[in-house]
């Protein structure tokens, strides 16, 4: 495994401690300052042993490797903050389909029902394939974005 020495600088040092003294921040951001000032080697820190940072913060020694690796390879800003999602969502209803279910909603509701329901109408709208698949969520979702109402 490799071991990753952090040695700070005088001003990250500084930044770290006005973090965790001061301001708003995200527990993990707090979290990442104390384990980079504990894991310091440098002029400005006494360096303090994993397993007491881990028993300290109730973190475990990876969480802690983590922290180290992220600052030596990616940066000090970088360890502190997480990661934007790189996710990508497909969605699944552009404005044709969403006037297509619109009409099937204001449409007779099926035989031996006095109204839609929104289950209902996830599964018409797949059985007349506007959608390949579609849940009953999604057609809540359109139908309160156009102020549409199942129960009028």
């Amino acid at each position: 495994m490799i071991r990753y020495t952090i040695k700070l600088t005088k001003t990250e040092v500084e930044e770290l401690m006005d973090i965790i003294n001061k301001g708003s921040h995200t527990s993990q951001t707090f979290r990442a300052a104390y384990i980079l000032l504990n894991c310091d080697e440098g002029k400005y820190s006494d360096k303090v042993v994993n397993e007491q940072i881990s028993k300290v913060l109730k973190v475990g020694m990876r969480t802690i490797d983590r922290v180290k690796k992220k600052f030596i390879e990616e940066g000090f800003e970088a360890s502190l903050e997480r990661r934007a999602t790189t996710r990508k969502y497909e969605k699944k209803m552009d404005g044709d389909v969403e006037a297509k279910l619109a009409a099937l909603c204001c449409s007779e509701p099926p035989k031996g029902f006095a109204k839609w329901s929104l289950r209902l109408l996830a599964d018409k709208m797949v059985e007349l394939k506007y959608v390949d698949s579609i849940s009953h969520v999604s057609v809540r979702n359109v139908l309160k974005k156009t102020n549409l109402s199942l129960g009028k």
